[in-house]
């Protein structure tokens, strides 16, 4: 079986992602030697790429990473690639909703959608990319008190429940990071 180191130093997207991955993944926790990656890119991929890279640089193992946006239609696709940044330097699950939702104060048009980019890197410099995204709406108000991030604002269409308002079991099914790594580990086949 081979092992990956997880990019992600996101206590609730690494427990998401070891949920969706299940137990035919050997994931390593980011060692804590090893620092923010800054995300540079101009997309999903791009950043991706940035975290594994960085993280099989670091370590010398394979590594999986990811990047997800929230791409709001009456935004111009906003705040996509700075999604986790959107509320500004010290951003928060909190402030990064709060600012969205000020930003569709008014709004009919809600429609939205998660995309995530899901990359494994090998040291030989091999690749394995894989997206998911969710269409969905924003809610006018937070609802629910699980998942993490946008997840109490986003309503997958067929659902009238925020993602915030599933179970783990639930919104995995559903969601864009559940699509994108379950589509990475078909690529990956037996590990």
């Amino acid at each position: 079986m081979t092992v990956f180191v997880l990019a992600s130093a996101n206590p609730d997207k690494a427990s998401e992602i070891r949920d969706i991955l299940g137990p035919g993944f050997d994931l390593l926790p980011r060692p804590g030697d090893v620092g923010e990656v800054d995300e540079t890119g101009e997309t999903l991929e791009d950043n991706a790429r940035l975290k594994a890279r960085a993280l099989v640089v670091a370590t010398g193992r394979p590594a999986i990473a990811d990047d997800t946006g929230l791409e709001v239609d009456a935004l111009g696709g906003a705040p996509g690639v700075r999604s986790a940044r959107y509320s500004g330097a010290g951003a928060t699950y909190e402030s990064n909703v709060a600012k969205l939702l000020a930003e569709l104060t008014g709004r009919s048009d809600r429609r939205a959608r998660f995309r995530t980019v899901a990359l494994a890197a090998w040291p030989d410099g091999r690749e394995v990319v894989a997206e998911g995204s969710v269409q969905g709406v924003i809610t006018d108000r937070v609802r629910g008190s699980g998942g993490f991030g946008y997840d109490p604002v986003f309503a997958p269409d067929g659902q009238h429940r925020t993602f915030a308002e599933m179970t783990a079991a639930e919104k995995n099914a559903w969601s864009h990071r559940g699509r994108a790594f379950r589509a990475l580990a078909a690529q990956l086949g037996p590990v």
